[in-house]
């Protein structure tokens, strides 16, 4: 058997088009049944015809974003009624309706009518449902440019294919297809440069972040992390374009590679820093057990805290090393700080006892009374006084109390001792006897000028007797005060 184009054996079931994923597999031409009521009621050659449109093969709609998970969307078949658009000869000759009139496509010979017409009307449903698939290849904005070279190439055999169904139907669906690939192929390449330069936005602002990291940051595990983070991210980006990608790439690991350096440069250090407080507190260390022993408490105690500054001005040793070097520094302060409590606490004691041992003495010695015996009074003091340093220190706080009792008493004896100076002062007697002898010679010379008849020169010299008299009795009275 023949077809319209001139191909042998078109009952065989290979000579007919393999269908595509998705379209329903054709029935063998040899089957005795038709495929569908429709097909076993068509009407013969010359009976009435009923211009009804087949059912057309159908594509899901995709929900929003589902693209992005099934690239072929999911075709639902429906199968047409030849009947509509064709008829099988009794003969077995096989024609097809269009809008230019009626056209053999084939021969049918492994059957009746019916089942001829069910064969053809089948190869058109698998047809269909490849232009189906375009359909939904387009809707899905899927390589709109491989769309249109496949809707062409399915126009181009549709004069010709040995189909029974709506061919002019079919022809106007892949005309759409082929007008709207273009504009597809348009969105489609807009929306991909539009997601290229926001995924080429996304790579650029990583890489620059990772600079800044690079040549700021000092928080080493948050940054670390952080880049970590950004490479994580960076993997998830695509549609960059390559040279683009590939330098900022370049970017990014030099960014990285900078941090990574700066925080080995800065590790490196710290381990230097620290191997150099380690040795200056092992020294400290070894300064503080020599001085453990010390019972210099005032001046040690002052070294200790010297030593304490140099501690925390060392810097940290590593961790272990720290802690078990300041266990030992602190152990040989603590042996000396114990040991200056320890004489502290006896010392106090001591104090205690002189305070109590002074405050008897006070009592025994209050009783001094210059005024009486002045001579006793003094050497009752200076017993007081040697009594008083023999005892030694007491309590700072009781220190004032009994130092002042003392400096009453001192007070006392000091002030009758002045006033005995000062009655028996040499120089204020000396001076007074000085005076009547200015009055005794003023007085002879008086007497002599009364003696000669010199009454004037008499009156002179005893007035000035009187004068020096007075004086001489005013130096007595001041020496007799004191």
């Amino acid at each position: 058997m023949t077809d319209n184009n001139g191909n042998e054996n078109a009952t065989h079931p290979e000579s007919t088009p393999t269908p595509k994923p998705g379209a329903p597999m054709p029935t063998p031409s040899g089957s005795a049944k038709p495929s569908s009521p429709a097909a076993a009621a068509a009407p013969r050659p010359g009976g009435p015809r009923r211009k009804t449109e087949s059912p057309k093969p159908h594509a899901v709609k995709p929900a929003p974003g589902a693209a992005a998970h099934h690239p072929h969307p999911v075709v639902v078949p429906s199968v047409s009624d030849p009947s509509q658009w064709g008829r099988v000869d009794d003969d077995g000759t096989a024609w097809v309706k269009t809008a230019e009139g009626e056209r053999v496509i084939g021969s049918w010979q492994a059957g009746d009518a019916a089942e001829g017409l069910a064969h053809f009307g089948r190869r058109y449903d698998d047809l269909a449902t490849e232009v189906a698939l375009l359909e939904a290849r387009l809707a899905a904005g899927t390589d709109a440019r491989k769309t249109k070279t496949a809707a062409t190439a399915i126009a181009e055999t549709l004069p010709t294919a040995a189909v029974i169904g709506d061919i002019d139907g079919l022809t106007a669906r892949l005309q759409a297809i082929m007008e709207h690939s273009d504009e597809a192929a348009a969105h489609a390449k807009e929306e991909k440069e539009r997601t290229r330069h926001e995924q080429t936005e996304r790579k650029e602002a990583l890489a620059a972040e990772a600079e800044q990291i690079a040549n700021d940051s000092t928080q080493w595990k948050v940054a670390g992390d952080r880049l970590r983070e950004i490479l994580d991210e960076w993997k998830t980006i695509r549609g960059v374009d390559r040279k683009v990608d590939d330098a900022l790439w370049r970017r990014f690991s030099k960014a990285r590679e900078a941090f990574n350096r700066r925080r080995g440069a800065h590790f490196a250090e710290l381990d230097r820093e620290r191997a150099a407080a380690k040795s200056r507190k092992e020294e400290l260390c070894v300064r503080a057990e020599e001085l453990s022993g010390s019972t210099d408490w005032s001046g040690t105690a002052a070294v200790f805290r010297d030593l304490l500054t140099e501690w925390k001005a060392a810097g940290r040793a590593p961790r272990e090393a720290d802690e078990q070097l300041w266990r030992r520094f602190k152990a040989a302060q603590d042996v000396f700080f114990a040991a200056r409590n320890a004489a502290a606490s006896e010392r106090d004691h001591e104090f205690e006892e002189n305070a109590s041992a002074k405050e008897a003495l006070l009592h025994a010695y209050e009783h001094i009374n210059p005024d009486a015996d002045l001579d006793a009074a003094r050497s009752a003091l200076r017993e007081l006084q040697e009594k008083w340093d023999a005892i030694g220190k007491v309590p700072r706080e009781r220190m004032h109390d009994l130092e002042s009792r003392l400096r009453t008493i001192e007070k006392k004896v000091r002030e009758a001792v002045d006033a005995q100076w000062r009655r028996t002062d040499p120089e204020a007697m000396a001076r007074a006897a000085q005076f009547r002898e200015r009055v005794v010679q003023f007085e002879e010379q008086a007497a002599k000028a009364q003696a000669a008849g010199k009454t004037r020169d008499a009156e002179k010299a005893l007035e000035q007797a009187k004068q020096w008299r007075e004086w001489a009795e005013a130096a007595e009275g001041a020496v007799s005060q004191r």
